[in-house]
């Protein structure tokens, strides 16, 4: 995959990178935080290859690319570059003046929930494998509980929630737009070793008068996040107030001086009480109904996934892991829905006829049963229905029994087969529990995808083949002989309920070839759709249908128009021709106008193109290919204007 390509694309299609107010990224989906949403293009992106699909929920606007996502992070945030900075500064004084979309108090929690623990994960991730790993040290008995090796890993492994406080500070402080090392460094405050001192010593402690609640912070994760939303606006204050000559010296100072003892003896102790009280809460339901949570994430999690609000449980599970060692609100449930995934994903894999869904359910299903679960939901069972009910029932009834039989996960790990070993702990049975919560929702999963069954596309070429001779394909769809009998057409037609077939007519003169020879995987891979291409021998574009324009690129090198008969037509001029920026091109149509078959749409500059290093050869796609069932195209040969080229049922 041209990671760099598909960044870039991304970038043009959220609204460019000046549209862009954050980004940050998490096992499968880039997280944008867009000034103005309605610049995003959604059906482009979802379009694109590379992106699985596109999610606006919990105040981000979320582009699913799966395991690739670091690689295109990348390409993006280089892109970004003085627009990054730029946000910074804005940062720095609290405006912005991209309009901004109004969001319900859920969304706006979810999303800073979102944006604060997304930089935090790969550091938790590391340090929940580590404990994994020394759990499994320690059964196998290669490491005893006693040994510096165990003492010097589980040190490591405790780093990453001890100083969990600092770690949110700067996700929090991305989110709300203030400075990440004063943010961390209040932080720090709070963790700090003469804190601590205070602590052991037990006596009462004032400041200024006012009594300060000892609390112990580490690992602690609302009250630091709601310190930092008090620092963004003792930030800005400090800005105001500062005069320019000196401010150097004392933002930074004021900022410290008034967010520190706040932070002690006011909004730590408060967001402590806040977080207890939500532990507690889980806790008593869990006491009284054991089943009850699991049931609910192993059932609803691909829901929460999908609406952007499976964050909402991750402070709690966070809090539970750091201070009993242990969490029994995510990980059981989750572990219940992503194998339960993986199991109505392989399902279709093997029951399917269509080699493409083929291909994709048993690569993504193996994914899920590992525990990223994103390319199996969006990719397979979201799109076929049937099998996320399946899959929904599964996770839940295996979510029943670890509830049931107190099912906890003993690190912080995306939970799957992959994970097992996070499951075992001072419960030797913890982990035989874990593997039968496994096995229950992959089997009922996969029986029941098997049984209620899917609707199963196509196969392409299967499709193809029952309607014609000639074994020549184009982008792995038949040719059409022009000697192919008629009656077997037209009997295969009554067969389809009489479909009308209509016809797309060549938009230039030149040479037409099969798709598979355009050097560019989106159209010849036939992501966008089936078509052909044609190689112009003259620098003149013609509409191939009658219809209306819905789409014109600025740059004039690619045109999309909808047939009074439902078919959708993208004609796209060269490759990578967008970089000229309209140059070489002519037009004067526009999106709205109708078009009769014939009539010119563009003219280009087939030897200015070509010297600039651009190829010609330009892509005929029908947009909507999934709504006919019978497409075929002529044989490779060279064509005038108006010529028939392809024929839609």
């Amino acid at each position: 995959m041209d990671y760099r390509k598909l960044g870039q694309e991304i970038t043009e299609l959220v609204g460019k990178k000046d549209n862009i107010a954050r980004l940050t990224h998490c096992a499968t989906r880039l997280r944008f935080e867009l000034h103005d949403i309605s610049k995003a293009e959604t059906e482009k992106l979802k379009a694109l290859p590379g992106v699985i699909t596109v999610v606006n929920n919990g105040g981000q606007y979320q582009v699913v690319v799966g395991n690739e996502v670091q690689q295109v992070y990348r390409v993006i945030t280089q892109q970004m570059g003085s627009a990054t900075r730029s946000a910074d500064s804005k940062s720095a004084s609290g405006k912005n003046n991209g309009p901004k979309q109004k969001q319900s108090w859920i969304s706006r929690f979810i999303s800073v929930i979102s944006t604060t623990f997304t930089p935090v994960i790969p550091a938790i991730i590391g340090a929940g494998m580590i404990k994994a790993i020394l759990a499994v040290l320690v059964l196998t008995g290669l490491v005893t509980t006693e040994s510096q090796n165990y003492y010097i890993l589980n040190t490591i492994a405790d780093a990453a929630f001890y100083f969990m406080p600092i770690l949110l500070a700067y996700g929090a402080s991305i989110k709300f737009e203030t400075s990440p090392i004063l943010a961390m460094t209040v932080a720090g405050v709070l963790l700090h070793p003469g804190w601590s001192a205070l602590m052991a010593e037990g006596k009462d402690v004032f400041f200024i008068g006012v009594p300060v609640r000892l609390t112990d912070y580490a690992g602690s994760v609302l009250p630091i996040i709601i310190v930092v939303w008090l620092m963004s606006y003792i930030e800005r204050f400090a800005d105001r107030v500062s005069p320019s000559m000196i401010k150097f010296f004392t933002k930074p100072m004021i900022v410290l001086l008034i967010t520190a003892p706040l932070a002690l003896v006011a909004i730590g102790p408060f967001g402590t009480y806040l977080n207890d009280l939500v532990a507690m809460g889980a806790e008593a339901i869990n006491a009284r109904a054991s089943w009850l949570i699991p049931l609910l994430m192993g059932t609803l999690q691909p829901f929460l996934i999908v609406t952007g609000t499976a964050w909402a449980m991750t402070p709690i599970a966070t809090s539970q892991l750091t201070k009993n060692g242990y969490e029994m609100i995510n990980g059981p449930g989750m572990l219940a829905s992503n194998i339960a995934q993986g199991g109505a994903t392989l399902a279709v894999a093997l029951k399917t006829k269509n080699k493409k869904l083929k291909q994709l359910a048993a690569s993504s299903g193996f994914t899920a049963v590992l525990g990223i679960t994103e390319p199996s939901l969006y990719g397979v069972t979201l799109k076929l229905k049937k099998p996320l009910i399946a899959a929904m029932i599964g996770g839940g009834v295996a979510g029943i029994y670890a509830g049931l039989t107190g099912l906890v996960r003993y690190a912080f790990v995306s939970p799957g087969l992959a994970a097992l070993p996070a499951f075992i702990g001072s419960n030797p049975m913890n982990i035989v529990h874990a593997i039968v919560t496994c096995l229950i929702a992959f089997v009922v999963t996969f029986a029941l995808t098997w049984i209620i069954g899917f609707e199963d596309p196509v196969d392409d070429e299967e499709e193809g083949n029952t309607n014609v001779n000639d074994d020549k394909t184009i982008s792995g769809q038949p040719v059409q002989d022009n000697s192919t009998d008629t009656k077997s057409s037209t009997t295969t037609n009554a067969n389809q309920n009489e479909l009308r077939p209509l016809t797309i007519a060549s938009p230039m003169q030149g040479e037409l070839v099969h798709l598979d020879r355009v050097p560019d995987d989106v159209f010849s891979l036939g992501l966008l759709g089936k078509g052909a291409a044609i190689i112009p021998a003259k620098g003149e574009l013609y509409a191939p249908i009658a219809g209306e324009v819905t789409a014109f690129m600025d740059s004039k090198h690619a045109v999309k128009l909808n047939g009074y008969d439902g078919e959708e037509v993208l004609i796209h001029i060269g490759v990578d021709t967008v970089n000229l920026k309209g140059r070489h091109f002519d037009s004067s149509i526009k999106v709205g106008d109708r078009v009769q078959q014939g009539d010119l749409l563009i003219r280009f500059d087939i030897d200015a193109i070509k010297a600039e290093g651009y190829e010609v050869i330009t892509p005929i796609i029908i947009a909507n290919s999934d709504r006919f069932p019978d497409i075929k195209l002529e044989k490779q040969s060279p064509v005038e204007v108006g010529a028939t080229i392809i024929h839609l049922s």
